[in-house]
């Protein structure tokens, strides 16, 4: 009889070590674990310690080795290229032991740091597998990132190689990473060794012939190699987030709990189990890539899409109807920003009429909350269970979601259900005490976390307290604020820190207005993140010129858009500026961003008694509404006296 989601839950937090350790035998291991959870190190907690064991190993080999060597792995579907390509299990293992000998016999061994700048294609994948294979540790950086920030990631993690492509190729352009890449060359102190680079048909490279080697040169005479065997404890990646202070964190994920949570999420949270087909329509830069289009899928033997396209455009909005029907995917995994671009090209939903669905069998969306709006056009269109679930970069895999492989529960939308087996969510006020049901706060998760979830930050133990632990001792702070609800589903509100959330990828205000301040003519600057429809926010600059500045507000707009897109990438999606004479501040000198925010959105404003000129928000509320934001009235401020009162 299966277990109901109450009784897995109430096992995972009250008997962890028991509950894990029988997870843990869906995965093979060259030396089984001394001991389950290792807490004698608190706050840094660390699983499976003593065991052994090879994560390629368990993606690739052993499904080879039980007979499942002919079964397709991975579909490489680009409609940019017009191109689709499959792998079964022996050949992408073939390919990947092949890659890994390559890299073996320039040097590369377990430990080593490989930095990774590539597009959505197989090879991005073969490499991440062959890094894991020798106990390499990859750090795969967005091919969208600018120079700068793809040097920031090469300091810190040092890596003595580089692997990337000549380039991307979008819907309507090309992408040419190899100057981007010489260019964060150039400007990072850490230099490494070689870069090898996969020319593109489509967009060559010229490459430099002390540093690069092409990709093909370089596994000419490449002769295969097995698996390392690491400890359950060792990092397998480094995937770079968004700090609050500008300066990205480097959350580092081990072998062993890793592989372990991966395995069991496939099958408990997205009831996708070997053999059936799931594709998280995501980017292997980003976690969702790293967890769901290549570890967990292949490690419990599922066929997984890597999908080099868009939602519409590629070439319309029925691309992904067209994807789940020809490889009859039974799960997607997307952001909500995906649906909204379909639903906006296609509000009736026409072109699913043209396509066979009937393999289809549930929708999962995270990266950003899905509006209920969004939630009920996709279930009404797609007639499937229609799940959000929320996670994070530092957790690697979800916290809350409706664990359809346990027990199907009732969806509310707005919520992403209840939490998920392992994670010990609550919600705490300012003073770290537990708030009631229905009542907002800050969600935690009492400590420990999980197996899978980030052990640290990569050299960097005090930025991991300072950053996550701190504030409430004992618990996990995500920075997102929510409530539980009576029936103990939880409810993401959003952000508590200066991290945006731009189509589902972090990114940090900080950092942009570290941008914007570079400007010979900006004085004073704020950047917040405004409510958007399509992409769940986006990026508003508020800036104070100089006064000796001699420049119109469309010209410093021009600059400021051309100096982001150049430093941090087209990602940021930013493109309006308000010049205003001064920012709102309280006494003490604190930017109001947050009553900024709620200007731009039209939501109910509260006047902060500690501002230091009310004026400033009428100008403000002047200038927000130039660029398309704000309420036409003023009858969102509200407090003791009405704004025009105050004034």
């Amino acid at each position: 009889m299966n277990k109901s989601y109450d009784e897995v839950y109430k096992r995972s937090i009250e008997d962890c070590d028991g509950f894990w350790s029988e997870v843990a035998e869906k995965i093979d291991w060259f030396k089984k674990w001394d001991k389950v959870l290792d807490d004698s190190n608190k706050p840094f907690y660390r699983w499976f310690q003593g065991g052994q064991l090879n994560t390629c190993y368990n993606a690739l080999d052993r499904h080879v080795e039980k007979g499942r060597g002919s079964q397709i792995a991975l579909i490489y579907d680009s409609p940019v290229t017009k191109k689709i390509e499959k792998f079964t299990y022996e050949q992408l293992l073939q390919q990947v032991s092949l890659f890994a000998g390559a890299l073996k016999a320039i040097g590369i061994e377990k430990g080593d740091r490989i930095v990774l700048y590539m597009p959505m294609v197989p090879e991005a994948v073969i490499a991440m597998l062959a890094c894991a294979r020798l106990g390499a540790i990859h750090s795969v950086v967005f091919g969208g990132f600018a120079p700068n920030e793809l040097a920031v990631r090469i300091d810190d993690a040092k890596p003595k190689l580089v692997i990337s492509a000549s380039g991307a190729i979008e819907v309507t352009r090309l992408i040419y990473y190899k100057p981007m890449l010489d260019k964060a060359l150039s400007i990072a102190k850490h230099k490494p060794d070689k870069c090898i680079i996969l020319q593109r048909p489509e967009v060559m490279a010229e490459l430099n012939k002390e540093m690069d080697i092409d990709w093909k040169d370089f596994i000419k005479s490449a002769k295969p190699v097995d698996c390392v065997p690491v400890n359950a404890t060792d990092p397998l990646y480094i995937l770079y987030t968004s700090g609050t202070t500008g300066t990205p964190k480097g959350v580092m994920r081990d072998n062993g709990g890793h592989a372990v949570a991966l395995r069991w999420s496939l099958e408990n949270i997205y009831d996708t189990h070997p053999g059936d087909v799931f594709w998280a329509a995501s980017d292997v830069g980003w976690v969702v890539g790293h967890s769901y289009i290549v570890y967990a899928p292949l490690i419990t033997g599922c066929t997984t899409i890597l999908y080099e396209g868009k939602s519409v455009g590629t070439p319309d909005p029925g691309a992904f109807w067209r994807v789940i029907s020809q490889h009859k995917v039974k799960t997607l995994f997307t952001a909500p920003t995906a649906f909204r671009v379909i639903k906006r090209e296609d509000p009736s939903g026409s072109y699913l009429s043209k396509y066979d669905m009937g393999n289809f069998k549930y929708l999962f969306l995270a990266g950003e909350r899905t509006d209920p709006d969004t939630y009920q056009w996709a279930s009404n269109l797609l007639k499937v269970p229609v799940i959000d679930h929320w996670w994070q970069t530092e957790t690697g895999w979800p916290i809350t979601a409706n664990c359809l492989g346990i027990e199907k529960m009732p969806v509310k939308p707005g919520s992403s259900t209840k939490p998920v087996p392992g994670y010990d969510v609550r919600v705490l006020d300012n003073d770290g005490k537990e708030v009631p049901r229905n009542k907002e706060g800050l969600v935690v998760i009492k400590l420990p976390l999980p197996p899978g979830t980030l052990p640290t930050l990569w050299n960097n133990d005090e930025r991991f307290k300072e950053s996550y632990l701190k504030m409430f001792p004992g618990y996990y702070l995500t920075n997102d604020g929510g409530y539980i609800d009576s029936d103990g589903y939880v409810y993401i509100m959003g952000r508590v820190d200066d991290v945006i959330n731009v189509a589902g990828h972090r990114l940090s205000t900080g950092e942009m207005e570290e941008i914007i301040a570079k400007h010979p003519d900006v004085a004073e600057c704020a950047v917040i993140g405004v409510h958007d429809t399509l992409k769940g926010q986006l990026p508003v600059g508020l800036v104070v010129l100089k006064s000796n500045s001699q420049k119109v507000e469309d010209e410093i707009t021009q600059e400021l858009v051309k100096m982001m897109r150049d430093e941090l990438g087209p990602i940021a999606c930013f493109r309006k500026v308000c010049v205003v004479s001064r920012l709102p501040k309280t006494r003490s000198g604190k930017i109001l961003r947050g009553t900024m925010k709620r200007i731009a959105d039209g939501s109910e404003v509260v006047i902060p008694p500690t501002i230091d000129d009310p004026v400033t928000l009428s100008e403000i509320e002047e200038a927000l509404k130039r660029i398309g934001y704000a309420r036409k009235d003023s009858e969102f401020f509200v407090g003791c006296l009405r704004l025009d009162e105050r004034l």
